[in-house]
């Protein structure tokens, strides 16, 4: 009997089973706070802008086509109406994007952000009661219906009628196009703060939209400017049926698809309606059209005619249409009026706008030119002498240069605790690794210490620390020179001087002070005067905060600690220094001393041995010359004499006496490093 669940039945199971099956992305409810629907909302509101420029692109399609008659630009119709339906493809998107994301409960808007509902029953029917029929009013494609299928089948169309039609098509769905605008950019702002993330960006932003209403008020006076064309020539048409007979004006010969006819060819040698509807001669009143065919803008290219007609429409806005110069049919007045208002409103909010993204860049200028003035009406007051003056200004100049008025220590402290110590181990740890000392500690350590450093600024020839001043705190050099010198309180004739630069420390007294099981509220005295060289910019260590990692963390107290802070501290550097001069110095007497006893111990064998022979001689001298006996006996007693002094032991210089003795140098203070609380 076969077993079912053998090795060979279980290869038949190709995929792994998992209770938690992945929802595709197309069946996902978005969050509206997401990355992706923030994402689809700055591409929809690029869309937006996009389409709002394309429709009034349909205002140029009627041209002057030739002599008293208007046709259709068909390029210009073909490429606008392929940008717009890419356009309207980008609605239709976000008309599903919008049944796919989640909302808000307004019930649960008491506390925080609100719960998210995800129900996509729930969603469907809030958006259909809401924003649904706005955005599908937005999103159908009415002009290129109207453009390519309505206006061709009917019958006997003019251009006058095509175009009273697409304009009306284009302006009616402009409204919701444009409203819908407005929530996606107030969502935008809601999610990420703001539409542009830099001044210069909103600033553009803002102009980019002044500019879409210049180029909306431009096409709107083209289209304007060829009806008012076209009813000047309908008048004077009238005009012709009742007064000629033979050939008479008909309304199809205003139409360009009646070109080359011979009954049009005919009436146009006949005919004054070119004459009459002319803008040069004041048969006609165009009023504020006038430009538009005395400058022959309705026969131009594309090109031309849309830049003349983006000028117009700028000009007239920033001048609130003061050089209008309307006729005084109520239309035209109408139009006026909205150029004046719409002008107002329109510059009034991009100067307000730009001026306040503008002045975001200048903001920070702007108070350290107010605190630099105060500062200097200060120092006039105090009458502080010009040294001093020249110090402060100099200070004032580096830390503006340095920071550009940001407080960095503001910053941080607004910063949540874990992202504040991120932040300053990515600032400082690569700094405090460089300190010999801070590279035996592990990482814990590290962070420990880079989350209590600060900012530290200091001009050239400021004291940072006077030797016999209190030390406040450790500093790490990022970048500058500082000159560290001491004369051992006083000392008279001992001076010891050395530079620091980037990645040295100074304060090392501080560390001896923290490291003291038994340190007192006091703070240590430095041994050393620290001078600024340079403009120096450096981390900072207070005394507080380098006694509180001190006692939190025991890995202080090790002796691979202690071996590592007697090499790497100046001041145990200058103590050892000092410490192997003094003993150089007492070798070199203690060495001259014995020289000098054993070259005199070496003078007195001499002597003794050229005594003996003058001794063997006198005896000599005795037995033969008798009458010289008086003269031998005092030479005898002279050199008992001179014996007697030869024979008493030279005192040899005690090494240890005190004219061989230097002064000594005060050690250091060494710390425990092996106490546990």
């Amino acid at each position: 009997m076969n077993n079912p669940f053998n090795a060979s039945g279980l290869r038949n199971f190709h995929t792994p089973f998992s209770l938690r099956r992945k929802v595709p992305w197309w069946n996902q409810t978005l969050d509206p706070g997401s990355s992706v629907v923030n994402k689809w909302n700055h591409i929809f509101l690029v869309s937006c802008i996009i389409a709002l420029f394309l429709d009034p692109l349909y205002f140029f399609l009627p041209v002057i086509g030739g002599p008293a008659c208007m046709g259709i630009d068909l390029g210009l119709g073909i490429l606008v109406t392929f940008f717009r339906t890419v356009c309207d493809m980008f609605f239709l998107m976000h008309i599903v994007m919008k049944f796919r994301t989640a909302f808000v409960s307004p019930k649960s808007r008491v506390f925080g952000r609100g719960e998210l509902v995800f129900d996509r029953r729930a969603i469907a029917t809030r958006y259909l009661k809401s924003m649904f029929a706005i955005d599908l009013a937005a999103a159908l494609p009415l002009p290129q219906i109207v453009t390519w299928f309505v206006i061709p089948a009917v019958k006997n169309s003019t251009a006058a009628h095509n175009n009273h039609t697409l304009s009306l098509i284009v302006l009616i769905q402009y409204v919701p196009r444009l409203y819908v605008m407005f929530p996606i950019n107030r969502r935008i702002v809601k999610t990420t703060g703001a539409v542009a993330k830099t001044a210069w960006s909103g600033a553009a932003y803002n102009l980019l939209l002044y500019m879409l209403a210049g180029h909306v008020l431009g096409a709107s006076w083209y289209v304007l400017s060829i009806q008012r064309q076209l009813e000047c020539w309908k008048i004077e048409c009238r005009n012709e049926i009742n007064t000629t007979h033979s050939p008479s004006c008909h309304p199809l010969f205003l139409d360009c698809s009646t070109l080359g006819k011979p009954d049009r060819n005919f009436w146009l040698k006949t005919t004054n309606v070119i004459t009459g509807c002319d803008a040069r001669n004041d048969n006609f009143h165009f009023g504020m059209f006038a430009d538009a065919f005395t400058n022959d803008v309705a026969s131009s290219n594309f090109i031309d005619k849309y830049f003349y007609c983006l000028w117009w429409g700028l000009k007239n806005l920033c001048s609130y249409g003061q050089n209008i110069a309307a006729s005084t049919i109520v239309s035209e007045t109408l139009f006026g009026i909205l150029i004046c208002i719409a002008g107002l409103v329109f510059f009034c909010h991009l100067i307000g706008n730009m001026q306040t993204y503008l002045q975001s860049t200048t903001a920070r200028l702007e108070e350290w030119r107010v605190r630099r003035r105060d500062t200097e009406e200060w120092m006039r007051h105090r009458q502080l002498p010009q040294e001093l003056q020249d110090r402060v200004r100099r200070f004032v100049q580096y830390k503006w240069i340095a920071t550009r008025g940001v407080d960095e220590e503001s910053i941080l402290r607004d910063l949540p605790l874990d992202l504040r110590r991120d932040i300053q181990r990515h600032l400082c740890l690569a700094l405090v690794r460089r300190v010999p000392f801070f590279a035996q500690m592990d990482d814990q350590l590290l962070d420990a210490i880079c989350e209590h450093l600060v900012s530290s600024l200091n001009t050239k020839e400021t004291y940072i620390v006077r030797e016999g001043d209190p030390v406040n705190e450790m500093l790490f050099i990022i970048r500058g020179k500082l000159q560290s010198s001491t004369t051992n309180g006083g000392r008279s004739g001992f001076y010891n001087s050395i530079n620091l630069g980037p990645g040295d420390f100074c304060g090392e007294e501080l560390l001896t002070w923290a490291l003291m099981p038994d340190s007192s509220l006091n703070l240590p005295t430095s041994t050393r005067t620290v001078k600024c060289i340079a403009e120096v910019e450096a981390f900072a260590l207070r005394a507080e905060d380098l006694k509180f990692v001190a006692k939190q963390f025991k890995r202080l107290h090790s002796k691979k600690l202690q071996h590592a802070f007697r090499y790497y501290s100046h001041q145990w550097r200058t103590w050892g220094a000092c410490f192997i001069q003094t003993a150089w110095r007492r070798f070199k007497k203690r060495k001259l001393a014995m020289e000098l006893a054993r070259q005199e111990g070496l003078y007195l064998q001499t002597v003794e041995e050229e005594d003996n022979a003058d001794n063997e001689a006198c005896g000599s001298e005795n037995a033969s010359n008798t009458q010289h006996i008086g003269a031998t006996i005092l030479a005898s007693k002279f050199a008992k004499n001179t014996r007697k002094g030869g024979y008493q032991k030279v005192p040899s210089i005690d090494p240890n006496h005190a004219s061989l003795k230097m002064p000594k140098m005060f050690k250091p203070v060494e710390p425990n490093f092996y106490h546990e609380d």
